[in-house]
């Protein structure tokens, strides 16, 4: 602990990402990539961008990226929000709608960004536990608070929460603004951005890292009734102008355009998932009910812990969460059927 930190510094416990070891090739299931590449229209529009004008600043608005997504969910471009990164978007958002004096109100199995973004911003949280299910209780939402959040589909659980329930959730907070993180919600579950219109505390975040097979180049957004965005937009403003480079412009918006390359990807995802979950159920794991791209599995006759590391020294990483109510459970990204079929048969020798 250096002296010259600040007091805040000091007491921030970091996010800690899934492993990235160097030391061999592993066949990686353990950070939520999408297993196939990104449009072949975004990278031919990317190599375009990459040009003379670099030495140009980027459009500091983002308007052509803005009117894509806008034109894609068919809402209002001025109910757009475009960062880089959903989670540069999510720091905004804790800091221009979730920071008030009543607690902020997120699942106490969810993202784990979001305690670390209380602790950086100072925001007051309370964990709502989840049912002994994994699923949210829209119920136990009807709290006094200063704001909601929660990931649909959540994580690590992958279990998503029905429109009717986050409805419920939206209509018993009037004066607070309900943040969705939609990460993962195109493989499978239902996008809330029908509701924006009625619900003007509805705040939906996305990203192009997973279903658009964009994660390197961070690009995130969100979708909200225009007072929502501007708060946002006064945050971005006073801490970076220029947050989207001339290359992830343009390839944000070729590949939100190419919607056939999209749906197949999502499509083929979702298939692996189906096929992987029949395959662990027979091998005595229980599976939780997935709309995303990655499982979450429970071993029923091995310790998960011990059999996250054999993995590993087999060449297989997956997710393990030494977490109370969590830990004898591996999340499991989805790859390709190949990745998928070697995976199952390495694990088959194992429990």
């Amino acid at each position: 602990m250096s002296k010259f930190w600040s007091k805040r510094v000091q007491e921030l416990d970091p996010y800690t990402p899934g492993e990235q070891p160097q030391d061999q090739q592993y066949i990686k299931l353990n950070t939520n990539e999408n297993p196939y590449p990104p449009s072949p229209k975004a990278i031919k529009a990317m190599q375009a961008a990459s040009d003379e004008n670099m030495r140009l600043y980027p459009d500091p608005e983002c308007h052509a990226l803005k009117a894509a997504i806008a034109d894609y969910y068919a809402i209002p471009k001025e109910q757009v929000f475009v960062g880089n990164s959903s989670d540069e978007v999510l720091a905004h958002t804790f800091v221009a709608l979730l920071k008030h004096s009543k607690p902020l109100l997120y699942p106490d199995i969810s993202y784990s960004f979001y305690p670390c973004y209380c602790k950086l911003f100072g925001i007051n949280a309370q964990q709502i536990p989840l049912a002994d299910d994994f699923t949210i209780c829209a119920k136990d939402y009807e709290i006094e608070n200063g704001g909601i959040i929660f990931p649909n589909p959540n994580a690590p659980s992958g279990i998503a929460l029905s429109l009717d329930k986050i409805e419920q959730i939206l209509s018993t907070n009037p004066d607070s603004a309900v943040v969705i993180d939609e990460a993962y919600i195109d493989f499978g579950g239902e996008t809330a951005v029908p509701l924006i219109a009625k619900y003007p505390n509805l705040l939906i975040t996305q990203t192009f890292s997973k279903s658009r097979s964009l994660a390197g180049l961070r690009v995130g957004f969100a979708l909200g009734q225009k007072e929502l965005i501007e708060g946002l937009e006064r945050v971005k403003n006073s801490f970076n102008a220029y947050p989207l480079d001339r290359a992830a412009l343009e390839g944000a918006i070729a590949s939100i355009n190419d919607k056939e390359y999209f749906e197949t990807s999502c499509q083929k995802i979702i298939k692996t998932r189906e096929e992987t979950i029949t395959a662990l159920e027979k091998m005595d794991f229980s599976v939780l009910p997935s709309r995303a791209n990655f499982i979450f599995a429970k071993p029923n006759h091995a310790n998960a812990e011990d059999l996250y590391l054999k993995l590993k020294q087999a060449g297989v990483l997956v997710r393990y969460f030494k977490s109370p109510r969590i830990d004898e459970y591996l999340r499991i990204s989805i790859g390709t059927d190949q990745e998928m079929g070697e995976f199952l048969e390495k694990l088959s020798t194992l429990v």
